[in-house]
């Protein structure tokens, strides 16, 4: 499935299924139910379901030096750390820079590079909460690795959370991603983690709010 960055719906195709579901909930609970409150949360969470979903056009820039962030959120951690060891390249530290999603925040994660995406590899595990480093590790996750024009290599992982427990990918191996290009969703707030060659230049910092296809995380050399 093909999420380019062409004109779309504001609400990401995901989820209007979830949104028929409490819809149809609500319904029946409006002509089964004397329970006026009950009628009322369906109806709520059907709007709350719609707004999870929201997916607003990006303004992104295009340049292949620049590293934009993958996630909406805030950034939690930057470091040195080896890429998931389930990936095939080669084992060695790169920098490494994390955004928290929230519950709250918008869950469509875009290529932080033009690139054409060499490995993509999903990996059961635990649904720790994301916020904390070892999630890193033991979470489930799901990597890509980008092989940019110039010849650097990127990995983005999304990585499951407390609540999120399924992470989507649109995309297959050799699938050539632009630059803000959705590649995938997460469900119900999570974690991206980015890594990059160790000269990376870091353009962000931990706790800054970023948005998915236009914040600048850091500068290739």
């Amino acid at each position: 499935m093909n999420q380019s960055n062409k004109k779309r719906s504001y609400i990401h195709p995901e989820g209007w299924k979830f949104a028929a579901i409490f819809l149809a909930g609500s319904i029946v609970l409006l002509f089964l139910s004397t329970a006026i409150a009950l009628v009322l949360i369906g109806f709520f969470l059907t709007f709350f379901v719609i707004w999870f979903f929201r997916d607003p056009e990006r303004n992104t820039p295009q340049d292949q030096n620049l590293i934009v962030s993958s996630a909406d959120g805030k950034v939690c951690l930057i470091d040195e750390a080896y890429p998931p060891e389930e990936l095939p390249i080669d084992s060695k530290k790169m920098k490494r820079i994390c955004v928290f999603m929230n519950i709250f925040n918008v869950h469509v994660n875009r290529s932080p590079v033009q690139g054409k995406a060499e490995h993509i590899v999903y990996k059961k595990g635990q649904f720790l909460n994301a916020s904390l480093d070892k999630a890193s590790d033991k979470n489930e996750r799901s990597s890509l690795v980008l092989n940019t024009e110039n010849g650097a290599k990127i990995v983005v992982v999304q990585i499951a959370g407390l609540i999120a427990r399924r992470i989507l990918s649109f995309i297959s191996p050799n699938h050539m991603l632009t630059q803000g290009e959705r590649f995938g969703l997460i469900r119900f707030g999570s974690r991206v983690d980015i890594y990059m060659p160790l000269d990376a230049v870091t353009k962000c910092k931990v706790g800054e709010k970023v948005l998915a296809g236009e914040s600048i995380l850091a500068t290739l050399k």
